[in-house]
C-alpha cells in the first residue's frame, strides 16, 4: 500500500507534467498566433507599382511630342543631350547611388539621363525595392533639372523569348507588367520623360529566332496601349531592328500611336565610311516625320579624344545627329562597363572618350 508520502509525490507530479502541458500549450499558442500575424496576408496587398505621392512631380516642366520635335510646355523645341548611367542596382551594389553621381552627370553637360533597369536585377533586387532606387533618381534628377528615361535593357528576340545573355531574359508577361508597375507609379511625374520600351531588338544573325517588323510594331503596340492606361504623358520610346539601329520599316510602317518618339543606337560598327549617307538611309530619313533619340552611341579611348580620319567618329555623328535634330545620348557614364567614359569613381576621372562627350554636352546647341 502506498503511504502518504507516495500519494502526496506521485500528486505533486501529476500536477507538475499538467502545468508542463499547459505551459507548453500557451507557448505553441502564442506561437501560432505569432506566426499568423507575420503569414504573406496577400488579401491585404495591392500592386506594389502604386501612384507615388510626389510634391515634386510637376516642378519640371513637361516634355511632350509635336509633329516631329519634342516640345516644353511653353511650346519652346528642346533637343536632348544626355547620358547613360549604368544599372542603377548595379550601382547602388558598388555604393555609388546617390545624389553624387547625378550632379556629376549634370556637371558633364547633361539635359537627360538614361537608366537601364536589366530583367535579371528587377527580378533579383524584387520590384518593390527597385522602385525605391528609381524614386531616388527621379527626386535627385528633380532637384538638379534633368530629365529622366527608364529603359527595359534587355536585348534579343521578345516575340520568341531569346536573348543574348542571361541578364536579359524576360518574357513578354513580365515586359508587360514591368511597364504597367512604372506607369502606374510615376503617371504625373514630369522629371520621367520618356519610357524605352525595349532597349535593343536583334535576332542575332538568326541565333536568335525570328522576328518581323509587323510583330515587333503589334507588341511595342500593345506595351503603349498598357502604359497609357495608366500614364497618358510619358513619350513611350520604340527601338528598331538590329540592335535598335535601322529605323527603315517607317517608310511603310509606323507604329499606329500618337505622342510617341524612335530610338537609334548608331555605333561606329554598324556601318562602314562614310557613315553619314547610311545614317541617312536607316535612320536619318525618318527625323523628317517623327521625333528621334539616339539613347546609345559610343567609343572607346582612355586619353586623348581621337580628331581624324576613321577615329573622328564622335564629332561625326554628334554634328550629324543635331543637324538632323535628333536628340542623343552617351553610352555610359562607369568604369566598367564599356565603351567607358569614366576611368574611375574615384574623383569621377574620365576617359578620352569621357572627355570628348564632356566638350560636345557643353557646346552651343545649333539653331
Amino acid at each position: 500500500m502506498l503511504n502518504k508520502i507516495g500519494l502526496t509525490s506521485i500528486f505533486s507530479r501529476t500536477i507538475s507534467f499538467i502545468i508542463c502541458v499547459f505551459c507548453l500549450s500557451t507557448q505553441t499558442y502564442a506561437q501560432d498566433t505569432a506566426n499568423k500575424k507575420q503569414a504573406h496576408t496577400w488579401w491585404n496587398e495591392g500592386y506594389y507599382g502604386r501612384l507615388a505621392k510626389n510634391l515634386k512631380a510637376k516642378l519640371l516642366p513637361l516634355i511632350s511630342v509635336k509633329g516631329n520635335k519634342f516640345v516644353s510646355a511653353t511650346g519652346d523645341t528642346i533637343l536632348f543631350r544626355g547620358l547613360s548611367v549604368a544599372d542603377p542596382d548595379k550601382i547602388d551594389n558598388q555604393g555609388h547611388w546617390n545624389k553624387q553621381l547625378f550632379e556629376k552627370v549634370k556637371e558633364m553637360g547633361a539635359t537627360l539621363v538614361r537608366l537601364p533597369v536589366h530583367p535579371v536585377a528587377w527580378r533579383g533586387l524584387t520590384p518593390r525595392k527597385y522602385l525605391v532606387l528609381l524614386d531616388s533618381a527621379a527626386s535627385w534628377c528633380t532637384d538638379l533639372g534633368l530629365y529622366m528615361i527608364i529603359d527595359w535593357h534587355s536585348i534579343g528576340n521578345l516575340e520568341m523569348e531569346l536573348f543574348q545573355d542571361p541578364m536579359y531574359n524576360t518574357t513578354r508577361k513580365e515586359t508587360y507588367e514591368f511597364w504597367s508597375t512604372i506607369a502606374r507609379h510615376f503617371a504625373g511625374n514630369n522629371t520621367v520623360a520618356f519610357y524605352e520600351l525595349f532597349n535593343e531588338p536583334t535576332t542575332y544573325r538568326g541565333q536568335l529566332g525570328n522576328i518581323s517588323w509587323t510583330e515587333w510594331k503589334k507588341i511595342n503596340e500593345n506595351i503603349i496601349g498598357l502604359i497609357r492606361a495608366f500614364d497618358k504623358e510619358t513619350i513611350p520610346l520604340v527601338a528598331g531592328f538590329d540592335w535598335a539601329y535601322d529605323l527603315t520599316p517607317l517608310r511603310e510602317e509606323p507604329i499606329d500611336a500618337e505622342g510617341v518618339a524612335y530610338v537609334t543606337h548608331p555605333y561606329s560598327n554598324k556601318r562602314s565610311l562614310p557613315w553619314e549617307p547610311k545614317w541617312e538611309e536607316d535612320f536619318g530619313f525618318a527625323a523628317e516625320r517623327y521625333p528621334i533619340i539616339a539613347t546609345e552611341f559610343g567609343f572607346s579611348t582612355q586619353s586623348g579624344a581621337p580628331t581624324s580620319g576613321p577615329n573622328d567618329y564622335g564629332n561625326h555623328i554628334t554634328k550629324y545627329l543635331e543637324g538632323k535634330g535628333i536628340s542623343w545620348m552617351a553610352w555610359v557614364f562607369d568604369p566598367e562597363w564599356g565603351p567607358q567614359l569614366l576611368k574611375s569613381w574615384d574623383g569621377f576621372q574620365l576617359t578620352g572618350s569621357g572627355e570628348f562627350i564632356k566638350e560636345a554636352l557643353h557646346r552651343p546647341v545649333a539653331k
